[in-house]
């Protein structure tokens, strides 16, 4: 399946293009864009590389209204939940930050492709893959493990840390789509009562609400997919060699689901918790 973007204007297209190659150049030789957490390098940063994320999650023509604050930050903090955990700290994977190549999405989650990649690292080279991905093509299996990757206690130790990883960012996403969530409540009926309310402008805000309401959909289905790919890969480690560090991962992948559980109701009712947001 093609997994291509909706219509983008060509300036924006070539703009990002000419961006991020000049950036792949420059990383190439130099390591990951990414830092802690796959946060991308302070200075490949700009206020709407994630803009793309609504369009993505609706698979329409996005809203032209402005972002909030809080609906720039619910892209951003998105992202990473929604990019497979083997994306991040790639050379490449900043094209992926701003647009270039998209999350795969299909009817069919292939809950094995995470383990495949842990426990083995099979797939196509990096420069390979990323060119498919530009192409819209769609594979499996992301990129080689180093040789030091394929010790098993670093595999477990991969795991643990996409499980923390991702406990770590998801209170902080949920919160925040909590408050754009509510905000879009408000203004669905304050549409009622707006003087002269275009038809473009209903479309606009309508489109931003679905955008919105869609990437925290998206962003819990992607969640409770990869938990599901974690215990696989977990289970496959354990028969193929077992260790006492199986036991941590079981229970923080089981502490996952149930922050995704706890995250899963229809209205923003959570309370505020501690987060990277708000550890000093």
């Amino acid at each position: 399946m093609r997994n291509l973007p909706p219509p983008l204007t060509q300036a924006l297209i070539w703009r990002r293009h000419f961006f991020v190659a000049a950036a792949l150049l420059l990383l190439a030789g130099c390591g990951t864009p990414n830092g802690d957490f796959g946060e991308v390098r302070p200075t490949l940063v700009s206020d709407g590389m994630h803009d793309w994320v609504g369009p993505y999650a609706t698979g329409s023509v996005p809203s032209k209204f402005e972002l909030t604050d809080d609906e720039r930050a619910l892209r951003d903090l998105a992202y990473p939940l929604v990019d497979p955990p083997y994306d991040r700290q790639q050379w490449y994977s900043v094209a992926g930050e701003y647009g270039l190549y998209w999350p795969a999405r299909g009817p069919a989650f292939d809950r094995t492709a995470y383990a495949k990649w842990l426990l083995s690292g099979d797939g196509p080279s990096p420069l390979a893959r990323y060119s498919a991905k530009l192409e819209g093509v769609r594979h499996d299996v992301t990129t080689f493990l180093s040789p030091h990757e394929r010790s098993p206690s670093v595999r477990y130790a991969r795991l643990m840390d996409d499980v923390r990883n991702d406990m770590t960012q998801l209170p902080q996403f949920f919160e925040t789509a909590g408050r754009v969530l509510d905000i879009d409540q408000k203004r669905q009926k304050s549409m009622a009562l707006v003087s002269a309310l275009s038809p473009t402008e209903r479309k606009n805000a309508e489109r931003r609400m679905r955008e919105n309401a869609a990437i925290a959909a998206l962003t819990r289905e992607k969640l409770t997919q990869r938990a599901a790919s974690y215990h696989y890969a977990l289970e496959r480690l354990v028969i193929a060699t077992p260790s006492p560090q199986a036991v941590d991962i079981e229970r923080a992948v089981n502490h996952l689901q149930a922050l995704i559980a706890r995250y899963r109701g229809p209205a923003p009712t959570w309370m505020r918790e501690q987060n990277l947001a708000t550890v000093h």
